[in-house]
Order: structure tokens, then sequence, then C-alpha cells
């Protein structure tokens, strides 16, 4: 059997409906994957025929090249990754090809053949290439039956215009835009269960996600930051996210706790949150703040409470979990591998000087009120200056230029 270079098809949905504007979101795709897989046997990585192809060196081992496919899976703007091998545009060797990446695709009792031409300039059309290929492989298998509709394995046969590519392995992504085509975002995260798939699906849409995570030190121990830590390094396996802000919020939680009435101190504590998120946000050139919040699930989620925090800052608010129930929350941290991490007790900012009966329906003439006894503008300066920037591998992110004089 002919020796074949290995290659992974990199399949997108939605980057193919961008018309003009298509090949932007491929090249920021394909930039993406070069950085994300420099631990692999990589050749190159080229745009052929609404694809992305990762073509690995010569030798390289089937289980390295599964591997490399499940590194890809997870990056925003795949929709589908499929292992395979490129051949001549020679109908036996399609045939040869076929047959070795259908016998790496696992236990199955049915197929179906899906060819693809891509230009005419091959005399073989898709159904006669449909047709040979099959018939190759049922000679090859004749305890497997052919069935047109939801078979266990498809092998796909593509011809483009100097080669052919054949691959059975075909895993789902994540889909999504890839992150890096819809600007920046700064992103409230905690070490719970919740900010993480919140920030998560913005880098999913394209965003590229900047942390801020409000830290109960001095006032607690400084645990709830190596957890961040955690969740920070199995989102850049996939390079979404780019930085985490450290902000140590615990004196002005405190110092709030001692001057405010009890029952606003959540409230006045996200404001302050938001503000200095804000802040932070501008620095970093980020167009809107994100959040973890889910309509009702706490105190500090309801309706009033979330315009009441709203009015505190200019910029946009995303809620990119608001209709979730936390079943769902948490079933999309398993999949996404922050669900252990969250789960870890680590005292922070969230559970420090919490009052017993916390406002619910606050109006926001009463929370500025409070407000106004506070030096916010103070804290908000300090903060944001106390903030501790912690980089991650995120191809698509590039740090803010310091201001000259600092």
């Amino acid at each position: 059997m002919a020796e074949f270079q290995r290659v992974i098809l990199v399949h997108y949905h939605e980057i193919g409906l961008k018309g003009h504007n298509r090949s932007i979101f491929e090249k920021r795709l394909l930039r993406n994957l070069e950085a994300l897989l420099s631990a692999y046997p990589l050749v190159t990585i080229h745009r052929i025929a609404g694809r992305l192809c990762v073509f690995l060196r010569e030798g390289t081992e089937r289980d390295v090249a599964l591997a490399c496919a499940d590194a890809i899976v997870g990056v925003p703007g795949v929709a589908r990754v499929s292992c395979g091998f490129k051949c001549e545009r020679d109908l036996a060797q399609m045939g040869e090809a076929a047959l070795l990446a259908l016998s790496e695709a696992g236990e199955f009792a049915s197929f179906k053949v899906h060819a693809r031409r891509n230009h005419t300039d091959f005399p073989v059309d898709s159904m006669q290439m449909n047709r040979e290929v099959g018939a190759i492989l049922c000679a090859a298998h004749p305890d497997k039956r052919v069935i047109m509709k939801n078979p266990d394995v498809t092998v796909g046969v593509e011809v483009v215009q100097s080669a052919a590519y054949v691959y059975a392995r075909s895993v789902r992504g994540i889909g999504g835009l890839p992150v890096g085509s819809s600007g920046r975002v700064a992103c409230l995260l905690s070490s719970g269960i919740d900010s993480p798939v919140a920030l998560w699906r913005m880098a999913r849409r394209g965003a590229v996600p900047v942390g801020v995570h409000f830290s109960g030190r001095p006032q607690t121990s400084d645990a709830s930051e190596y957890l961040v830590d955690d969740i920070a390094r199995v989102l850049e396996k996939t390079g979404c996210i780019g930085r985490v802000y450290v902000v140590p919020f615990g004196d002005c939680q405190r110092e709030i706790s001692l001057l405010a009435p009890p029952s606003l101190r959540i409230i006045l504590y996200r404001r302050l949150m938001f503000r200095v998120a804000e802040r932070i946000a501008a620095r970093e050139r980020a167009g809107a703040l994100v959040t973890g919040e889910s309509l009702g699930q706490v105190a500090s989620q309801t309706l009033e409470n979330i315009r009441a925090t709203d009015a505190a800052v200019s910029m946009p608010v995303f809620r990119p979990l608001i209709g979730n129930d936390k079943l769902e929350i948490i079933e999309q941290a398993q999949e996404l591998g922050t669900f252990e991490i969250s789960s870890m007790d680590a005292p922070d900012c969230c559970t420090l000087f919490m009052p017993r009966s916390p406002e619910t329906h606050a109006r926001i003439e009463d929370v500025e009120a409070a407000e106004a006894a506070l030096p916010v503008e103070r804290w908000v300066a300090e903060l944001a200056a106390a903030a501790e920037p912690h980089d991650y591998a995120c191809p698509a992110y590039k740090p803010p230029r310091e201001p000259k004089g600092e």
C-alpha cells in the first residue's frame, strides 16, 4: 500500500456565510491554529476550497495525528475536524487512502462514500467517484452495509486542483467564530462555576476575553487567585483568554461593610467592581464588560439589582448566561474542563462581608444615596492602578501599549 501524507481537514460553518469578509475570518482561524498547534509536527496549514487543511510531517504516527485533531476540536470557529490523507488525483490511490482512513475510524457496521469535486479539470464526477471508491471499500469489507442515511462512518473524498484528500474519522467541533474576529471584552472572572463559562461563550463568538478577578486579599487568602490561574490555563489551551488582571479588593469591601447599609452591600460591591473593570477595559481598548450572571440565581441577579449595578457604568454589559439555569451552566463547565477547579473551596470577595438579608429589589436612588458617602472615585483609581496583569497564550491577544512616562 502506498505511503500517504497525513492531513487534518478543518471544516467551518459560520465563517462560510461571511461573504466578502470571509477571507478575514479564515486567516484569523488559520493564525490561531498555527500558534495553538506549535507542539505538533506541522508542515503548514493551507486554505483549500472552503476548508483549512493541516499538513503533518511524513511519518507522523496515528496517535499523534489524533491528538492534534482533538486539540483542534475545541478551538472557536471550528465546526468539524476530519483526520485523513493526501493522495494523487487517481481513483486507485483514492481507494487505497480510503481503505487506510476507514481502518482508523474505529468500529463500524455501516458506511457510505461522499465525494466532492471542486475542480472540473478532473474528468471523474462525484457520482462516479462514489461508485468507484465505494466498490473498493465493499470488496475489502463484504460484511459491512452501505447505507445513505446516518451510516456509522462517512468516507469523505475531496478533489481539489492539485490533490485529493480522503478521510473517515470526523469529529464535531464547537463552531462559532475564531477568537480575535469580534473585538475585545473585559470579563469579571471569579473562581466559581459561572463566569468561566460566560467568558468562553464570548470567546466562541470571536471576542478576545481579558479577565478581571477581584480577590478578597488582604482580608482573605489568595487561594481564589490560584484557582483562577488554573481556570485560565484550561482556557488558554484553545486560545480563549489573553490576560487576567487580579485586583486586591478586600480592604474596599471592608470599608463598604462598615460605612454602608448592610442590605445594599452586595450592590455597592458590584458597582465598584464594574467601575474598576470599566477602567481596565478602557486601558485594554475593550468594547464591553461580561459577567456570569443568570437571572434570579442569587440576590444580586434580580432585574432591579442588575439595573442598579449597570447604572454605575456607561459601557455595555453582556450576560451570556442570563437565560440559563444552574444545571445547564454546570454541564457546560464540565465539557469545558473548568468545573472541578471551580468546585474547589476558596474564600474570595464574593463571600466576604456578606449581609444576612441582602436587598433583592434595590432602588437606584437609595443605592446612589448610600454610595455618596464613599470615596468611590479614589477607590476606582487605586484599585485599577493596583491591578496585577497575568498573560496567557492567546494568538489573537496583544497587550496594550503603556502610556509614555509610566
